[in-house]
């Protein structure tokens, strides 16, 4: 059941494996590696849907004002992360996917490949390779600070 829940809030945004890998191995006590690939897995999980449907549904939601908050927050994220990305493309997708820091990610980082209309298959491999970086650091992180701290 534990790994279940790292499987769904690594594929929550905001949560991501940043909140995912640290429940896993210091709150649930699971095995690091078992936690760092579910975690990987289900932060993965969303990338196609995201690559392939954001545009969609952000037009779609422009259409309305109810939604008029979140599109501003969306596009502010975008356009404050879009021009690194252009710029870099595949290596800054990457990068910025692999630092796991507050509004970096998978979730923002496809968003921004999508909005950007970078090649889809890349920004998939893209997803995965920042995503596992940023898995690692993470667990590395997981594993020693509690300990520093005498945890």
């Amino acid at each position: 059941m534990d790994l279940l829940k790292v499987l769904f809030w690594s594929a929550v945004p905001i949560v991501e494996q940043r909140g995912a890998i640290p429940a896993g191995i210091i709150i649930y006590n699971l095995d690091p590696i078992t936690v760092f690939i579910i975690s990987l897995i289900g932060s993965l999980l969303p990338v196609p849907f995201i690559l392939l449907l954001f545009n969609k549904i952000f037009s779609w939601m422009k259409r309305y004002k109810i939604f008029a908050g979140i599109n501003r927050f969306i596009e502010n994220k975008i356009n404050k992360n879009s021009t690194k990305m252009e710029k870099y493309k595949e290596i800054g997708l990457i990068a910025f996917i692999a630092i796991p820091l507050p509004t970096t990610g998978i979730w923002t980082g496809s968003a921004v490949a999508a909005f950007l209309n970078l090649d889809t298959k890349k920004s998939l491999l893209c997803a995965a390779i920042g995503g596992i970086i940023s898995a690692i650091v993470i667990t590395i992180l997981s594993l020693t600070i509690p300990s520093l701290l005498g945890y």
